[in-house]
């Protein structure tokens, strides 16, 4: 439980518990179980918006209660990230520019497109929109784990990510993915789908990862976070679904 609790506090504000000692390897397989708790959240909020407002305002406050209860946090590294490996700049360039806490235009930008896309995604859900609401922050949240475990941290003089690639997360760790993927399957045909657009959006990221950096550093753990779970919402919505 201690473990949970710590997961929650280092991705979300919510001031639940009292973490204990820092140990990356244990809270890692958490990070899908604390996605779920968000998205459960989220579904509870959506219920109350849609009450008193029009889906496509309900949808924009879903999408700032994720944003506020993240602390940004994950948009944080989408904007460094952008940042830094937007252009024909090299690797070292692209870590000094990550390292920066100032947001440049390209990092606005993609702030920006990410939460438009990611209302427009959630505005779109219908058939299942509670239970999609519910699971897609857990998948977002394990495309972390997968990243750690895929890659090598990219800052060889280290960096606030390190931590968690010193030991690196073994099969059993993703056990915390098994909920949100036993329930897409609720969803019949749209589960499936939904599961393929999460494995090739997070294949897609890492390879250019690979190419782009060889490595992987927190913010860009972070930006994978939140492409995931736009591209997901996206896919959800999308007319072609059954």
């Amino acid at each position: 439980m201690k473990n949970f609790v710590s997961a929650l506090h280092f991705i979300t504000i919510l001031p639940l518990g009292k973490p204990g000692k820092f140990e990356p390897s244990g809270m890692l397989p958490y990070f899908p179980l604390v996605g779920l708790l968000l998205g459960a959240m989220m579904l509870l909020l959506d219920i109350i918006f849609s009450q008193l407002w029009s889906r496509p305002i309900a949808s924009l406050l879903d999408v700032c209660f994720l944003v506020a209860v993240t602390g940004a946090f994950h948009l944080d590294g989408l904007g460094d990230t952008a940042d830094g490996l937007y252009g024909q700049r090299g690797r070292e360039a692209a870590l000094e520019i990550m390292k920066d806490s100032r947001v440049g235009v390209m990092g606005l930008v993609a702030i920006v497109c990410c939460l438009a896309l990611k209302w427009a995604g959630i505005s779109g859900l219908d058939v299942h929109r509670g239970l999609l609401l519910t699971i897609i922050p857990a998948y977002a949240r394990s495309s972390i784990l997968i990243g750690i475990r895929v890659l090598p941290y990219a800052r060889p003089q280290g960096g606030t990510g390190r931590a968690f690639f010193e030991d690196k997360p073994g099969v059993f760790a993703f056990w915390g993915m098994l909920p949100p993927v036993l329930l897409s399957f609720i969803c019949g045909w749209q589960g499936i789908l939904l599961n393929a657009v999460f494995m090739v959006v997070v294949m897609v990221t890492l390879i250019y990862y690979k190419r782009k950096m060889n490595g992987i550093t927190g913010d860009m753990l972070g930006a994978m976070a939140e492409v995931t779970e736009t591209a997901m919402f996206l896919a959800a919505s999308a007319g072609g679904l059954p």
